[in-house]
């Protein structure tokens, strides 16, 4: 298995590319190219579209795309479109929001939007110099080089914030950040607040040069680090809350109400005080929001790094989510910081993208953190829910039985009696390859 690296892989045709990973990675068997093809679509132009959302692209990768219906977020009744390949993700999602349907529903509550990025630079000089150079003079030169970029942006309502200088000296020798804050209104703004912070570091470097009050050996000392977005935004949060008596904590598990509530509240305290289990908590949470930011044409990534950095601020890995009983009232509600976007990227190209928006109501940036804190507070109801009462293993595992009954080639007539088999069972894999052996072995 001694491969040779190859030059210029990108310039290749796709074809062309195809042929030297089978001719390379698999021995020549070109099987593996219709495997490939079969993914492509019918619609040429689609398919070019398709191939020029990323890099080096030979084929689509698909993942099952999937609706939770009965979302009554703050009034309004929703069918989310979720982009998941886990099972029991949808079923959980959808049964949350049928719980809760008849309970009020989901209310949210948009905190705050604010995004942010630095200017990250090394300079040889007094915080107290550079303090005053930048509130007297480079500030409003800061502005003023941005004017052409921002005009847009604040022509729909969005723009620069607030500019700071941020003294990090004692972390690391010589280095300041200009910390900025931006609202990007209706798009996730990724280039928008990128284009703003590289001309802070040209109009930076040019302020500087030209500052009568620092030494020719301060202003050589200046080293623009890199100018970049955070995609930490704990500024830019959204909370969803689901709320009723105890009394109306209706469950089909056997237990009692104020046994479920309890039981509950102790497993989201546990998650709050847990690292471990926090991690798998909030994981759960992010099955439900990562599927739809999916589905509109987000970065789920950004929101994962986000989400899991704000659960860490305080100096410990913490829940997301957090639950309360007092009175005799149940209450559960996740802060969520989220950045997203319903204009620019995907949103405008991919025609699945086109329909999950359109399914939304075409929502607002605002809207659709709404959503997608609801979607995230619905699974890990869900989750809890079963955690609690029946045990994980019983909704996910029924879930997951046609995923191991496909790996062994079942009919749909054997599909059936595994239905009917396990409807009062808990399905294990151990169990379902016994009872294949049983049922072909007759």
């Amino acid at each position: 298995m001694n491969h040779q690296p190859v030059e210029g892989f990108s310039k290749l045709s796709k074809q062309r590319k195809i042929d030297w990973l089978i001719s390379e990675y698999l021995s020549n068997d070109r099987s593996y190219e219709q495997i490939l093809q079969q993914y492509w679509n019918n619609d040429s132009n689609l398919q070019k579209m398709h191939d020029e959302f990323s890099e080096n692209t030979i084929s689509n990768f698909y993942m099952p795309y999937g609706i939770a219906p009965n979302f009554l977020i703050d009034g309004k009744l929703f069918a989310l479109p979720m982009a998941v390949e886990e099972s029991s993700v949808v079923a959980a999602a959808s049964k949350a929001a049928k719980f809760w349907i008849d309970k009020g529903g989901f209310k949210t509550t948009i905190i705050n939007t604010e995004k942010l990025g630095h200017t990250h630079f090394i300079f040889k000089t007094e915080a107290h110099k550079l303090l005053h150079f930048f509130n007297f003079k480079l500030k409003k030169k800061l502005l003023e080089a941005t004017e052409d970029i921002t005009k847009n942006m604040r022509n729909r309502g969005g723009g620069i914030l607030d500019i700071k200088l941020i003294d990090k000296t004692l972390e690391l020798e010589d280095y300041f950040q200009l910390k900025a804050s931006f609202d990007t209104v209706d798009s996730m703004g990724a280039n928008f607040i990128n284009s703003c912070l590289e001309q802070f570091g040209k109009t930076l470097k040019e302020e500087v040069a030209n500052e009568e009050s620092f030494t020719q050996e301060e202003k050589d000392s200046l080293q623009i680090v890199m100018n970049i977005l955070s995609n930490y935004t704990p500024d830019c949060i959204v909370r969803a809350e689901v709320s009723c008596k105890i009394e109306d904590l209706k469950d089909d598990s056997g237990i009692s109400n104020e046994e479920f509530a309890w039981k509950f509240k102790r497993a989201v305290t546990i998650a709050e005080i847990e690292p471990y289990r926090a991690t798998t908590h909030n994981k759960g949470i992010m099955n439900g929001v990562d599927a739809v930011v999916i589905a509109t044409g987000n970065d789920f990534r950004a929101t994962e790094a986000c989400a899991h950095a704000y659960a860490a601020r305080n100096g410990k890995y913490s829940s997301l989510t957090h639950c309360t009983t007092d009175n005799g009232i149940f209450r559960f509600w996740i802060d969520l910081p989220i950045s997203v976007g319903v204009v620019g990227g995907l949103t405008n190209l991919h025609p699945l993208v086109k329909f999950s928006l359109a399914l939304l109501g075409k929502p607002s940036a605002q809207e659709l953190m709404s959503i997608l804190a609801v979607s995230g507070l619905a699974q890990n109801f869900g989750a809890l829910r079963s955690l609690v009462t029946t045990g994980i293993q019983k909704g996910h595992m029924k879930m997951h039985l046609f995923n191991i009954l496909n790996q062994f080639g079942a009919t749909e007539e054997e599909k059936q009696h595994f239905v009917t088999y396990f409807k009062d069972k808990t399905v294990s894999h151990h169990e379902v390859i016994s009872e294949l052996e049983k049922l072909r072995n007759k």
